[in-house]
C-alpha cells in the first residue's frame, strides 16, 4: 500500500485528553479518524477539528463500560468507517482507593474498560489490520510498573495492558501488525476531575496531552519494518 498504509485510524476515549489530541495531530497528518467515546456531543467539537484538516472525522458513540458489547459494536463501526491501519487504545478510567476498602464493584468496572474493553477492541479490530500490516497503540501508564499507594486498580489495569501488548506483539508479529505501547507519567487531562481521582497534584508541572500526541504520532509514522514497542514519556522535572 505504500505510503498510505497510514491513512486510517481507530481512537477511543477520543472526546478529551489524550484521545482527542491524538485525533488532532493524525488529523494534521492526513490519517482519516473515526472516533469512539460515550458522548456524540461531546465527540463533535473534536470531529469538527479533525474534519478542518480535509480528513474525514466520524464520531461513533459507545460505551466501552459494556464489556459485553463492545466487539460487535466496534465490529459494527468498522463495517461502517471501512477498513483501518490504526488503532489507538486510549479509553480508561483513573480510580483512586486502597485496596483494603475498595469494592469489588469499583475493582470490576476498572479492570473492564481499562483492560477487558481493549481486549475485545483488538480482537474486532485484527483481521482489517492484519489486512492492512497496521499498528495497535495502547495508552498504559508508569502506575503499570509502579505501586503507587491508593491506585491499586488502576495500577493493576495497566500493568495487565503492559503484558497484554507484550503477548499481543508475540502473537501477531508473523501477521505483520505492531503493537506499541506508551506509558506515560502524570498527564494534565481531565482525569484529575472525575469523582473516582482523588489526588492533589501540581498540574503545571505534568506532561500535555499534546506531547503524548506527538510521540504516538512518532512511533506509527515509523517505516512498518521497525516497531518501538515500549515508550515511557515522563515529565523532565519527574514523577509527581
Amino acid at each position: 500500500m505504500g505510503s498510505d498504509h497510514l491513512n486510517r485510524a481507530l481512537i477511543t476515549g477520543a472526546s478529551s485528553g489524550i484521545g482527542k489530541a491524538i485525533a488532532i495531530a493524525f488529523a494534521k497528518t492526513g490519517i482519516d479518524v473515526a472516533l469512539v467515546g460515550r458522548s456524540l456531543d461531546r465527540l463533535q467539537p473534536v470531529v469538527a477539528a479533525a474534519a478542518d484538516y480535509g480528513v474525514v472525522a466520524k464520531p461513533y458513540a459507545i460505551d466501552l463500560a459494556e464489556v459485553d458489547h463492545v466487539k460487535p459494536r466496534i465490529q459494527d463501526l468498522l463495517t461502517d468507517f471501512g477498513p483501518i491501519s490504526l488503532l489507538v487504545n486510549n479509553a480508561g478510567l483513573g480510580y483512586t482507593g486502597a485496596l483494603a476498602t475498595m469494592s469489588l464493584e469499583d475493582w470490576q468496572q476498572v479492570m473492564g474498560l481499562n483492560l477487558t474493553s481493549v481486549f475485545q477492541c483488538i480482537q474486532a479490530a485484527l483481521p482489517t489490520l492484519r489486512d492492512q500490516s497496521g499498528t495497535i497503540v495502547n495508552i498504559a501508564s508508569v502506575a503499570g510498573k509502579s505501586g503507587f499507594p491508593d491506585w491499586g486498580a488502576y495500577s493493576v489495569s495497566k500493568a495487565g495492558l503492559i503484558t497484554l501488548s507484550k503477548v499481543l506483539s508475540a502473537e501477531e508479529r508473523s501477521h505483520g501488525v505492531r503493537v506499541v505501547t506508551v506509558s506515560p507519567g502524570a498527564v494534565n487531562t481531565p482525569i484529575w476531575d472525575t469523582d473516582t481521582v482523588h489526588a492533589d497534584f501540581d498540574r503545571t508541572q505534568m506532561l500535555t496531552p499534546e506531547v503524548v500526541a506527538q510521540t504516538v504520532l512518532n512511533a506509527v509514522l515509523l517505516p512498518s519494518y521497525a516497531v518501538i514497542e515500549e515508550i515511557s514519556l515522563m515529565p523532565s522535572a519527574g514523577a509527581l
